[in-house]
């Protein structure tokens, strides 16, 4: 089945509000065997709402509405429903009797508006709301099925998931197949390059389905398949992520949808590694992405953000010979990446020092481009390694791609040591 959501909102087409309700609603639907197939965001306007149904029920089977059931004069979502569907509206007695009772137990005085929220469409269902006070409805008209929902997200979700959804399962659904997904994550690599890799399999897929995207410095493979059961989804979906990992062994790290600094703390807190950070042009930004996981401080010993040259003196005993003078290679260098990382490495008594130094922008440093960083690996008992990047975007791109890119490094010694990774596991989108 095809489902269309709609979102009823001018505040959502002015940019003042997210429309998150159309992401949550996808996933569940595409969990119950639904394809998603288009979303629509209307303004609070009567004719363009009916306009806009009149476009969905030419191509959907189920049509979900987000928003314009509250008490104002803008609220018209079931107004035009109605009108479009040659039904009449009515004041559902359970539903006022709620919103009476709101006001009651307050004693705060109702105005007469909030009736509002208590009007259904003839022969529709009402989804009651425990969450707030408009009344959501589901119904089946010529072979279509609609189910109305509020628009703020408190209310809208428990009612989809208590209400509609069971609704839909006993209504619509008869003999849909759920479907099952997993999320690959990849890290140091781009989206257009891992396409690149991946192009037979995306030109020759039929099922499973295979769609890249991307997130600053990661990007995530969805494989999705539709099966009766999740063991034989889970069949389907081993076979091709084998045959993805082995296109790119170097750059899949989970078949989970996780960040990568959260495998990382995992993995070096189960296997007792320590970890310490100087960070220069990223001022912070990598310890505080490792420090949000919760288990962090089992394996993080600490760092420094080290954005000046006297504290990369003092602090971490950059040679001034690096620092200063005609001949001096500079902060962003490789020599002061290599400093940085063996000092914080010893400062902390880690198992690994991690270290980065470069040009966030917006101008020029020491001569520097905007976008040449780098970074550094110390381990115990073996040779500090530097890497250099040369990155494109803005400064919070550049800040943040430094950031999961010696993450990346990190996370591909590790893998060198052969320690056991928690790669496995499945995700039920």
């Amino acid at each position: 089945m095809k489902a269309e959501i709609i979102a009823v909102g001018t505040e959502l087409l002015l940019g003042q509000i997210v429309n998150s309700n159309g992401q949550f609603l996808s996933v569940e639907l595409a969990a119950m065997g639904i394809d998603v197939y288009f979303q629509t965001v209307v303004g609070d306007n009567k004719s363009r709402i009916q306009e806009a149904i009149e476009i969905a029920q030419g191509r959907a089977d189920i049509i979900l509405f987000t928003g314009g059931i509250g008490p104002t004069e803008d609220d018209l979502t079931k107004d035009a429903l109605a009108a479009a569907l040659g039904r009449t509206l009515h004041i559902d007695q359970l539903a006022m009797d709620h919103v009476q009772r709101f006001f009651d137990e307050r004693k705060i005085v109702m105005t007469e508006n909030n009736r509002k929220q208590a009007v259904i469409i003839d022969g529709t269902t009402p989804l009651p709301n425990e969450t707030g006070l408009a009344v959501g409805l589901a119904f089946a008209h010529e072979s279509k099925y609609y189910i109305v929902l509020p628009g703020p997200p408190r209310e809208m979700k428990p009612m989809f998931t208590d209400k509609a959804k069971p609704w839909l399962l006993q209504h619509a659904l008869t003999t849909e197949m759920p479907i099952y997904s997993k999320m690959l994550k990849f890290a140091g690599i781009g989206e257009s390059l891992l396409e690149d890799k991946l192009i037979d399999l995306i030109r020759s897929q039929t099922d499973p389905t295979i769609a890249p995207y991307a997130k600053e410095g990661e990007v995530t493979v969805r494989i999705s398949t539709k099966a009766p059961s999740e063991r034989e989804a889970m069949e389907k979906l081993d076979v091709l992520e084998a045959k993805i990992k082995a296109i790119l062994p170097e750059n899949m790290y989970a078949n989970i949808d996780m960040p990568l600094e959260q495998l990382l703390v995992d993995w070096m807190a189960d296997a007792g590694l320590t970890l310490s950070a100087a960070e220069s042009c990223t001022g912070g930004l990598l310890m505080e992405s490792i420090t949000n996981i919760p288990g962090s401080a089992s394996m993080f010993k600490g760092g420094i953000v080290c954005y000046s040259n006297e504290i990369k003196k003092k602090l971490l005993n950059v040679p001034a010979s690096y620092l200063e003078g005609p001949d001096a290679v500079g902060a962003v260098s490789r020599e002061v990446a290599e400093v940085l990382a063996d000092q914080v490495r010893m400062l902390g008594d880690s198992d690994f020092g991690l270290s980065v130094t470069g040009v966030a922008g917006p101008g020029y440093s020491e001569r520097k481009p905007v976008g040449l960083v780098f970074v550094g690996l110390a381990e115990r008992g073996r040779p500090t390694e530097v890497f250099e990047l040369n990155l494109k975007g803005t400064r919070e791109n550049i800040r943040l791609r430094s950031v999961k890119a010696l993450l990346y490094r990190l996370w591909r010694r590790l893998e060198e040591r052969k320690v056991d990774t928690p790669l496995e596991g499945s995700a039920l989108q």
